[in-house]
């Protein structure tokens, strides 16, 4: 690697060291996939998927087994009792906005058990951004939040206090753009059982983005009534070109996929046209393919730790997603981090990222993605706020091998604009 893509050599002999350092991590990982591989091949067995599964339908969509198999073969491996996996849901932010609109009518409240919500769901909530657009708050739902504690914990007195009187209970798995840990199922548990100690009936909604498959089990399967996902990240491994999928307890999902077609339609309509294969074939090599982003993870937390840069998490801390922060101090580190990792991409490689103000955004945000679906974040990426503490947020890597020389690009572009030393 070190001829092919012209690494310095003391930074190739940084490399060595780091991957040695990861070994028992790298091991654990490989262990988790494993299981997690069976398990989503028993749910394909278990639900007889055949090759006419894998066709699509056109039209109203009417009958369609394929996405009906879909559905439970989502269900049974998150551990569910019904799912709505469809192409039609644009992104993560759009599968959890289907479920905030399909379980809240007005006059209810929920609040967020982990702190601010993700950038783009401001709007959505209405804490952010223009009135009268048709935010939650615009239909008269209430919003609250419990704040982290100092060392990005959860409040669980807060939590429960809070929870008094709500009808949703939010939580956010991943870090966002923030420093906070991600959350463990362990963690998770804990949460909703203070939530519930103080409200019992109150709905457990979970962003799942970026944390399926990364632990043996998923949030459905500690109390969690609904988790909501993007393909394009974790579970559609690389593979599926777009969509996205809600999975929890069956009345639920039903609103949610009313929310998403119609009343009186739900799941029952909605065609696939070509996209069945990539869904179930995704789905099928997502346990490999977050072994793969996780590892990549770890590496570039265990080199950039060398090159003397703070990550989140530690190098061979639990990984709960498969994000890694990288505080590199300055726009100029993050920016040429960025350019690097797109330098080692397969896709665009030439080409330079810059920061611009994205929708859903209130600061510009540069990205580096060169990916074979546009902004896949399971393929490998980095992206950053341009703003305090100036870090960068990577995640993905199809294959190790690959994700492993983009770290590398992206370390080389800082040492040849001589931004670390050596």
């Amino acid at each position: 690697m070190k001829n092919i893509f012209d690494i310095d050599d003391k930074l190739a002999a940084a490399a060595e060291k780091a991957e040695k350092k990861a070994v028992e991590s790298f091991k654990s990982i490989q262990q988790t996939a494993e299981y997690n591989g069976m398990k989503v091949l028993k749910a394909f067995v278990d639900n007889s998927v055949s090759e006419g599964c894998l066709k699509g339908t056109n039209g109203y969509g009417y009958g369609d087994i394929g996405r009906d198999t879909l559905d439970k073969v989502y269900a049974q491996a998150f551990g569910a009792e019904d799912a709505l996996v469809r192409y039609s849901f644009i992104n993560g932010t759009h599968t959890l906005s289907t479920a905030l609109f399909g379980v809240l009518r007005p006059g209810d409240r929920m609040v967020s058990l982990t702190g601010k919500p993700y950038d783009t769901l401001e709007e959505v909530i209405g804490i952010r951004g223009e009135a009268g657009r048709g935010s939650l708050k615009d239909m008269g739902i209430e919003y609250d939040e419990c704040p982290l504690n100092e060392d990005g914990s959860p409040d669980y007195e807060l939590i429960a206090q809070k929870s008094v009187g709500a009808k949703i209970g939010y939580i956010q798995r991943s870090r966002g753009y923030s420093l906070r840990p991600s959350f463990d199922i362990s963690t998770i548990e804990k949460i909703i059982k203070a939530a519930h100690s103080a409200q019992p009936d109150l709905i457990i909604l979970v962003d799942n983005c970026y944390g399926e498959f990364v632990e043996r089990c998923e949030p459905t399967q500690v109390g969690a009534d609904l988790i909501m996902g993007s393909l394009i990240k974790n579970p559609g491994g690389g593979i599926a070109q777009t969509g996205g999928y809600i999975c929890g307890k069956k009345k639920l999902v039903e609103l949610c996929a009313d929310r998403l077609a119609c009343i009186g339609m739900g799941k029952e309509a909605g065609c696939t046209l070509s996209g069945l294969r990539d869904m179930y074939l995704g789905f099928f090599l997502a346990p490999q393919t977050v072994e793969a982003a996780l590892k990549t993870s770890v590496f570039a937390c265990s080199l950039f730790s060398l090159l003397g840069f703070e990550t989140f998490p530690k190098p061979n801390e639990k990984r709960t997603d498969i994000i890694a922060s990288i505080c590199l101090g300055d726009e100029k580190r993050l920016t040429a981090f960025c350019c690097g990792i797109q330098s080692g991409s397969p896709v665009d490689s030439f080409c330079r990222p810059e920061a611009w103000d994205m929708p859903g955004y209130d600061s510009k945000v540069i990205m580096a993605a060169g990916a074979f679906t546009m902004g896949a974040s399971i393929e490998l990426s980095a992206d950053a706020p341009i703003r305090e503490p100036y870090a960068v947020w990577l995640q993905g890597g199809l294959t190790y091998a690959t994700g492993k020389a983009g770290v590398l690009c992206a370390a080389q572009r800082l040492l040849d604009e001589g931004l670390i030393k050596l």
